[in-house]
């Protein structure tokens, strides 16, 4: 093997991106769906390669990714929502395991998976990071999509 560099590929033309979003703290969903939508449109993808759907709420969010990712019909997938500190020890519970539940999807599937789930201690601080949160998100399900296809493509070379 030679030893090289995989420069960072932001084309999204052709790639098929699956985004779940969960309806609780809605304002802030939205807000991070337009963003990540916009940043996906100026990098090539086209809207029918974009499947939106949503759920009620962060802890639903992994199942939802886990059947998109059965599918195995797209390239890379978005997780957007909002955790937002209250006073019990709920907002642990439901940042962590969305958290680990996310993180699974794409270690046991192989596919990239882009955690825009906000986990903030009030109202203000998500509404002020759903923006930037959201165009983060589409560029890493572009990019980790594309690293993906070139590292498969180094691997069919050495076989």
């Amino acid at each position: 093997m030679t030893v090289g560099t995989f420069e960072s590929n932001l084309a999204g033309e052709g790639l098929r991106i699956g985004i779940v979003q969960a309806r609780f703290n809605a304002d802030v969903g939205h807000g991070l769906l337009s963003s990540c939508l916009a940043e996906l449109k100026r990098l090539g993808v086209a809207d029918e390669d974009i499947l939106h759907i949503t759920v009620p709420g962060a802890l639903e969010v992994p199942l939802a990714l886990q059947k998109m990712a059965e599918t195995q019909q797209f390239d890379a997938l978005v997780a957007l929502g909002a955790v937002i500190r209250g006073e019990t020890y709920h907002f642990e519970l439901v940042a962590n395991e969305s958290g680990a539940g996310i993180t699974r999807i794409g270690l046991d599937y192989g596919i990239p998976v882009a955690n825009a789930i906000l986990t903030t201690e009030n109202d203000e601080q998500a509404e002020a990071r759903m923006a930037e949160k959201g165009l983060d998100a589409a560029r890493v399900a572009v990019e980790m999509s594309n690293l993906l296809f070139a590292l498969e493509e180094l691997q069919a070379e050495e076989e």
